[in-house]
């Protein structure tokens, strides 16, 4: 059974609204990947910033403040009337909250703590609560008055991923009506000097599948999907999650299995709970980090399962990679690609400088302009992270 993704509220690198996202990423606007010094490390990094204001805490949560929880409060403002009408459907306790993140408010906490260091004594404001995993679904929660179930998902670049995964199963299983998922993630100096003493950071724009990749672009951002096990009866079709797959390399603590298995068997589980073939897919949204590692491994497990190509393209040097907030930010431009919003029929395109590695196996990276013959129904999302861990989702244009 598909669980309906009826309404998206975004925000990120590339805009503060689905209109603005999808027009900025079918262009293959760059303008939000920006250098910035003072993060702790020496040099400065290209980042995928949010430059758009931010909306303040609501009334009596100020104990909830985080930039990780402005953006999401952003991403669920767009969607806020669709949210309320829902528990005005199906009451309080049968919505639930999903949501993946790997920062949650580490940042805000990391700052007091350095003050604690300098002066002896932690700022007035300061929380413990502000760094909890949960802290993002525990708000969302609180906000609306919810009592269903709500929870956090942290697993690295999968986490939000995984969040769409297990709301789906919470449909499917009739624990709620509706689930509120998706993920959030903010820039933060501990996962920036993290990435930079692993010498996974690129200073420049990165270059997935280049022969001149040289790392990744951290990014902020938030994505929040509104998924119920009916379609939006507004429209004559809806977009769907109709299947997803999650697999373990148990192969190291942070590089993936070189061959590519662990994606290629999530990729295959996701076909199959999605009930497709490989040669139905339309378009792939790779996870494409610009790393050596993930983008030899990716482009071995995508050859592999689709031997006759695949339009495709990683959209890192659009928005950076988001981390825990990238699976649900990359199946929300999966979303776009399937939309209204793309009335063009456009595909997603790769930016980068052309040079492809010679020990890499071909790929069809989508260019700049690049059009569908005909409007695309099916779209595949990677998302692969630390430990080993891999998901890949299915969304798609249903009746």
């Amino acid at each position: 059974m598909p669980s309906y993704l009826n309404h998206l509220g975004v925000v990120c690198a590339l805009g503060a609204d689905t209109q603005t996202v999808a027009k900025a990423l079918f262009s293959g606007d760059t303008s939000g990947m920006r250098k910035q010094a003072g993060w702790g490390s020496e040099r400065q990094l290209t980042l995928g910033v949010v430059t758009s204001q931010l909306p303040p805490m609501p009334a009596a949560m100020e104990a909830a403040h985080s930039r990780n929880n402005q953006l999401l409060l952003a991403a669920a403002l767009q969607i806020e009337p669709h949210i309320r009408e829902a528990i005005e459907q199906f009451g309080r306790h049968r919505v639930a909250v999903v949501i993946g993140t790997s920062t949650s408010g580490i940042d805000e906490a990391t700052q007091g703590i350095g003050l604690h260091h300098a002066q002896g004594t932690l700022p007035a404001d300061y929380s413990y609560a502000q760094q909890e995993i949960s802290a993002p679904a525990v708000f969302l929660s609180d906000w609306l008055g919810l009592c269903g179930p709500a929870y956090c998902i942290s697993t690295a670049c999968t986490s939000s991923a995984r969040a769409l995964l297990s709301a789906h199963r919470l449909l499917q299983q009739g624990a709620c009506d509706v689930v509120l998922c998706g993920g959030a993630d903010s820039l933060c100096g501990l996962t920036l000097n993290g990435f930079s003493s692993l010498e996974a950071v690129s200073e420049e724009r990165c270059q997935p599948f280049s022969r001149n990749r040289q790392g990744i672009n951290i990014g902020e951002g938030a994505a929040l999907f509104l998924m119920s096990r009916q379609p939006n009866v507004e429209q004559a079709e809806s977009i769907a999650l109709l299947g997803g797959g999650a697999s373990s390399d148990a192969h190291h603590i942070s590089a993936p299995e070189p061959n590519g298995q662990g994606a290629q068997q999530a990729m295959r589980t996701a076909l199959q709970a999605a009930r497709l073939e490989a040669s139905e897919i339309d378009y792939l949204n790779l996870h494409g980090t610009a790393t050596r590692h993930n983008d030899a491994m990716e482009s071995l497990a995508v050859q592999a399962l689709f031997p006759q190509g695949i339009c495709c393209s990683s959209s890192k040097a659009l928005s950076g990679h988001t981390l825990g907030a990238a699976g649900a930010l990359e199946a929300a431009f999966c979303w776009l690609t399937l939309s209204q919003h793309n009335l063009n029929k456009l595909a997603p395109p790769h930016i980068w400088d052309g040079a492809a590695d010679p020990q890499l196996p071909p790929i069809k990276l989508a260019a700049p302009g690049t059009q569908f013959d005909t409007a695309p129904r099916y779209a595949m999302s990677n998302s692969f992270a630390f430990g080993g861990s891999n998901v890949s989702l299915i969304l798609g244009v249903v009746p």
